[in-house]
């Protein structure tokens, strides 16, 4: 049964309290990094062998195995990825930058440009599970961005294929190559290149915990976009909500992970009954039980607030990956959450709404990272570069203060540069 508590009297370690993952998994990522950088291909197909239990010839996936792959999907699954694909290109359309120019005296001229990264990764999980939305979602704003060249790695399935669902999305957002290949290995190949994968940018796309640590030791080499944990939602509901619906809701991200984390605030300790009672009802009811049945024990509780003004303080505190306002009225609220990564407003936006189909959005930050990072956007694949350019005469008018500061901070040389000009 989900836990129930009073916000007046809990702690902050209640607050904050979450089961997480106790895997020491850093040493074991280190050695497949190495090996694959030593034995590209081969190391490649050796954890193949291993982990997937898959024994593969060429990792690329063949043109004809793409065509074989998408007559295989249901054409009523493929209108909805192309309903999805264009709701997801038309908000990110929105986040297109341009540089600017800024030119308010003669002689001196500033700005700014906007160069997409040359090549990105995209790592989409696989293997038993199939993310066709995490295809639609990492590689459309990478492509609005105008980055050249978009490839795709994924783990196959024991029989050496990848869900044509996976392949449908790619086709559709514009992945140009796709390769049999999961784990941090497959992190390790994008950053450091094979005989056939080549080496990317920027890697983009969500793992488990060896997936995750792989991108945060290949970063530097590589951009990532974020280390992600286990999936988070957080519910601020009042009394008035339905305990039916706020249910379904906390259980929609209790099913993806033994460690995801299901949270409800109310102002109403007789709403939180309900949801707690119905929780456990629906629980039984689920193919995924077992799963979601362990995340509300380890990461599942229901606040109790004085008021909803309260309860968006915690949420704030929290600072969720994904945050449902269900009360009357919820744009009065929304500029006071400040610490969220995505937020749904009102009773009628379920958070798989975001997941698969309004548009925006579904890879977020998560373990409070929501306090200083962002969704997943156009802005994570382009790179800005300051411009300047000043006349001579500009620069003799400025060029004793730029030598008085540097002067200032004791670098001799730096003064030099900036007056020596005006002597020649």
């Amino acid at each position: 049964m989900i836990k129930i508590y009073n916000s007046d009297i809990m702690s902050k370690e209640d607050i904050f309290r979450r089961k997480e993952e106790s895997l020491n998994v850093s040493g074991t990522v280190s050695e497949i990094i190495s090996n694959v950088r030593e034995k590209g291909d081969a190391a490649l197909k050796e954890y193949g062998l291993r982990f997937d239990e898959v024994s593969l010839g060429a990792l690329e996936v063949t043109e004809s195995e793409r065509r074989e792959a998408l007559e295989k999907v249901e054409p009523e699954f493929m209108e909805i990825l192309k309903e999805a694909a264009g709701n997801i290109r038309s908000y990110h359309s929105f986040q297109i930058k341009n540089g600017y120019v800024i030119s308010e005296k003669d002689g001196i001229i500033l700005g700014q440009k906007v160069t997409p990264i040359r090549s990105v990764g995209l790592y989409i999980p696989g293997g038993t599970a199939s993310y066709p939305s995490s295809v639609l979602m990492n590689c459309i704003p990478a492509q609005l961005a105008g980055v050249r060249e978009i490839v795709m790695t994924t783990p196959p399935d024991k029989n050496g294929k990848i869900s044509p669902n996976i392949i449908a999305a790619a086709e559709l957002a514009g992945v140009g190559r796709i390769f049999k290949c999961g784990g941090a290995q497959a992190i390790a190949a994008l950053a450091f290149g094979t005989q056939s994968i080549p080496k990317v940018d920027k890697i983009v796309g969500p793992g488990n915990a060896y997936v995750a640590e792989a991108k945060r030791q290949v970063f530097g080499i590589v951009g990532i976009d974020m280390i992600a944990g286990p999936s988070e939602v957080l519910a601020i509901a009042d009394g008035k909500s339905d305990p039916v619906v706020l249910a379904a809701d906390l259980l929609s991200q209790a099913e993806h992970d033994k460690l995801a984390t299901a949270v409800l605030i109310t102002d109403s300790l007789e709403f939180a009954k309900k949801v707690a009672k119905e929780i456990e009802r629906q629980l039984k009811e689920l193919p995924r039980e077992e799963i979601a049945r362990a995340s509300i024990e380890n990461n599942g509780k229901i606040i109790v607030t004085r008021s909803i003004e309260r309860a968006i303080e915690l949420s704030n505190e929290i600072a969720p990956e994904h945050l449902e306002l269900c009360v009357d009225e919820p744009f009065n609220y929304l500029d006071k959450i400040t610490n969220a990564g995505s937020i749904f407003l009102g009773r009628n936006c379920p958070e798989p709404l975001g997941d698969y189909f309004a548009g925006t959005n579904h890879t977020l930050p998560t373990g409070g990272t929501a306090r200083f990072s962002s969704a997943l956007s156009v802005d994570d694949f382009v790179k800005k570069s300051s411009y300047m350019y000043y006349s001579k005469d500009e620069l003799n008018a400025v060029g004793e203060k730029i030598a008085y500061f540097a002067e200032q901070e004791g670098l001799h040389a730096h003064a030099v540069s900036a007056t020596i000009r005006s002597k020649r």
